[in-house]
C-alpha cells in the first residue's frame, strides 16, 4: 500500500525543527554563585528572545528542583544527579529546536563538564555571572549567606565551598556595575549569531 504521507514513518529532525522555529537551538548556561544575578539575566534573555521570535525555555532552580529532581537532596551525588538530569533534560529541548537557557551554580569545572559532554560542546554556550561574593551577599534576600556563614548551611558555595572560575565560557558578565539592559545588550552581541538561523 502506497503511504499518503512521505516519511510517516521517520521522526522529525532536529534541523526540520529548528528550521520552521527560524532559529538554532543551543543550550545556554548561566553560572555563577547564588545571587550574582543568572536568574534575572536568563529571565532578561528569554523575554528579548520571545518578542524578537524565538523560543526558548528556562530551567532554573526554581522549576527544576520543586518537579522532576524534587527527590534529591544537597549531597554531592545528589548535586552532580540534579546537574546530569539538567542536561538530559537540556539536550532534549535542543534536539525539539528549542532553546535552552539553564541558570545553575554548577561551581566547578568537573560538574560543567558533565553537561559540556551530555549536550554536546557545540550546543553548549557557557556564560559566567562574574558578580563579586560581596554584591551577591548584598542581594541575598533568603539570608543563604548569612546561615552558611553561621555554619547552618555546609558546603555552601563561595563559603564553604569552593566556586570555580569556569575556563570555557564564551562570555564572562559581572551585574554589579550594569545595568540589565547593558547586560543583555552584551550577551545579545555574542549570542544572537550562535542562535540565528542563517543556514
Amino acid at each position: 500500500m502506497e503511504h499518503i504521507f512521505p516519511d510517516f514513518d521517520k521522526m522529525v529532525s532536529r534541523k526540520e525543527k529548528e528550521q520552521r522555529l527560524g532559529q538554532r537551538s543551543k543550550v545556554i548556561w548561566f553560572t555563577g554563585l547564588s545571587g550574582s544575578g543568572k536568574t534575572t539575566l536568563a529571565t532578561a534573555l528569554e523575554r528579548y528572545l520571545f518578542n524578537h521570535g524565538f523560543l526558548s525555555q528556562i530551567l532554573d532552580g526554581d522549576n527544576i528542583r520543586s518537579g522532576i529532581n524534587n527527590n534529591l537532596g544537597f549531597s554531592t551525588e545528589d548535586r552532580i544527579e540534579n546537574i546530569r538530569r539538567i542536561a538530559e533534560i537540556s539536550k532534549l529541548l535542543v534536539n525539539s529546536g528549542l532553546i535552552c537557557i539553564c541558570a545553575f551554580v554548577s561551581p566547578t569545572e568537573e560538574t560543567r563538564k558533565i553537561v559540556r559532554d551530555i549536550i554536546g560542546k557545540d550546543d553548549f554556550l557557557e556564560v559566567y555571572v562574574s558578580t563579586p561574593i560581596e554584591i551577591c551577599e548584598s542581594r541575598d534576600i533568603k539570608g543563604l549567606y548569612q546561615k552558611a556563614r553561621a555554619g547552618l548551611i555546609k558546603d555552601f558555595t563561595g563559603i564553604s565551598a569552593p566556586f570555580e572560575i569556569p575556563q570555557n565560557a564564551i562570555l564572562s558578565i559581572d551585574t554589579s556595575n550594569k545595568s540589565i539592559e547593558d547586560c543583555l545588550t552584551i550577551m545579545l552581541d555574542k549570542l544572537l549569531s550562535e542562535i540565528s538561523d542563517q543556514r
